[in-house]
């Protein structure tokens, strides 16, 4: 069976914004995930600042990291669930100390991908 040829999206001609740090991008895939999810329809030009990526680059990246063993599904799990709750673990709680590390592993090793390709700064 033949595979559709697909075009690259169009990205915005406006300036894109690269987010600061992992967690700030992490957080917006979250925020994306949930609105698609409640029926919103992304498109390139919605936001107020053009980011340069769309959600799913994010997704990418942490199927990525995970299929070649540089995070565990215990990573995942942290990330998923702390993004949900819009909030990084605290390390100062003592139920979260475990999380903490994960969620500073992750993010640590989903930097060094997103850097690359210039999605945070």
């Amino acid at each position: 069976m033949r595979r559709k040829a697909r075009a690259p999206r169009m990205m915005p001609l406006r300036r894109t914004t690269p987010f600061r740090s992992a967690e700030e991008a992490w957080f917006w895939y979250v925020r994306c995930q949930k609105a698609r999810d409640e029926g919103a329809r992304m498109e390139a030009d919605m936001a107020r600042d053009a980011r340069p990526c769309e959600p799913d680059d994010l997704y990418r990246a942490v199927k990525h990291l995970s299929a070649n063993s540089s995070i565990t599904r215990h990573h995942v799990r942290v990330l998923i669930d702390y993004g949900k709750d819009d909030r990084p673990p605290d390390p100062r709680c003592r139920e979260e100390e475990h999380s903490c590390r994960l969620w500073n592993e992750a993010l640590d090793r989903l930097s060094t991908v997103l850097k690359k390709k210039d999605i945070i700064e």
